[in-house]
């Protein structure tokens, strides 16, 4: 049973990037429901997958939801799409929502809810004939609170449901049962801006830090086993430059690290035991201290991004980015390119995802968003 669902858990890692590459990997971090580490809009899509410290949005759920107590508009709300893994197949893709309403001031709740369709798999016995299609899913619903602590430093928490569902009740007889996996998750964010002076031009650093999906593990066979969600570690540091009164530019940067045990290369039957016997707080200490190789396979887990965006009397805007991976853990090495227009209270953004290598099954990913500011849409209805 508990191989089964360790291979399980490995293939459907393989249909995301976590663990996709063109090379040889040698030794990536898996975990459960990894679709949780997907950027969700296209606005962080296109500036390399950058989000901690760029200036708060509509999306800053994901990135960073401390960044909504310094949001200007009261009231707001998104729709995404991404069509995943387009050069493979045709049917799957995630959808993301999200939201925030400031209550004054200085403080704003907030929630989204990010649903991941696997497409359509079947099921085959051990002869190879077909017995059952089935319909993974996975969803995620959360809420935050964010709050400012001072003029210039806010911070937020996040509860997160999450429900995994890799086989629909689709059992063989004869196989190991495997049921939805369900876990619950907090975030623990920060976000820091102040005006920064350079070339005589007052612009704003921004510094955000956002620890994600601290929670419990997942087990898909009544916790015979149980895997690690991607909890994560991810800083980051921006700079918007004004360079008049209708142009604008911005620089970012994230890092990111998985709070995950690193795997051993050849686990025995009693590291495996020991995995699945580690709690949620053991596997996050662990993550910064146990490697294989050593130090540099620590250094090679840590993932980072750039991105840039342009904007032009804040209605029209371009971005582009660039996101590396040690080729030791997956291998995700690539640029991106995006592009937004706003249009009174609605704003429309696309990104782009440029492989570095030809064969990456990331390359040529498109995201869609549709934002809207909800207080303005009010006021316009009520005008008209």
């Amino acid at each position: 049973m508990k191989k089964d669902v360790l291979i399980l858990i490995a293939v459907v890692s393989l249909l995301l990037p976590s663990a996709i590459s063109a090379q040889v990997v040698n030794n990536p971090i898996v975990t459960a429901v990894p679709s949780l580490a997907i950027a969700p809009d296209a606005r962080g899509g296109g500036m390399g997958d950058v989000g901690a410290a760029t200036s708060p949005d509509v999306n800053s759920q994901y990135w960073n939801p401390a960044k909504y107590a310094f949001i200007e508009s009261e009231a707001g709300g998104s729709l995404s799409y991404t069509p995943w893994l387009r050069k493979l197949v045709n049917d799957i893709y995630l959808a993301y929502a999200s939201g925030y309403y400031k209550l004054d001031q200085r403080q704003a709740i907030s929630m989204s809810l990010r649903y991941f369709s696997l497409g359509d798999i079947d099921i085959m016995d051990q002869l190879g004939y077909k017995q059952a299609s089935a319909h993974p899913n996975e969803f995620a619903i959360d809420g935050a609170y964010s709050r400012k602590l001072s003029d210039k430093l806010s911070a937020a928490v996040a509860l997160r449901f999450i429900y995994s569902d890799l086989n629909n009740g689709q059992n063989l007889p004869g196989s190991a049962e495997m049921y939805p996996g369900i876990s619950v998750a907090a975030d623990i964010s920060a976000y820091y801006r102040t005006p920064l002076s350079l070339a005589s031009t007052e612009g704003t650093l921004g510094l955000g830090l956002n620890i994600s999906n601290i929670g419990s593990k997942i087990s898909y066979d009544s916790f015979a086993s149980s895997n690690f969600i991607p909890t994560n570690l991810r800083l980051g540091a921006s700079y918007d430059y004004p360079i008049d009164n209708f142009n604008k530019i911005s620089f970012s940067a994230d890092i990111n690290k998985l709070l995950v045990p690193t795997p051993k290369l050849n686990p025995s039957l009693q590291d495996i035991t020991d995995y699945n016997n580690m709690s949620t707080l053991s596997g996050i200490f662990n993550s910064f201290s146990y490697a294989p190789s050593g130090g540099a396979e620590k250094l090679d887990e840590i993932m980072w991004s750039i991105g840039a965006e342009y904007s032009y009397n804040n209605q029209f805007f371009v971005r582009g980015g660039y996101f590396n991976e040690s080729k030791y853990k997956g291998n995700r090495k690539y640029f991106t390119a995006g592009a937004g227009v706003k249009l009174s209270v609605v704003q429309l953004d696309a990104a782009y995802v440029i492989s570095t290598s030809q064969t990456n099954p990331l390359d040529q990913t498109l995201r869609f968003t549709i934002s809207f500011d909800m207080l303005g849409l009010k006021n316009l209805v009520k005008k008209d």
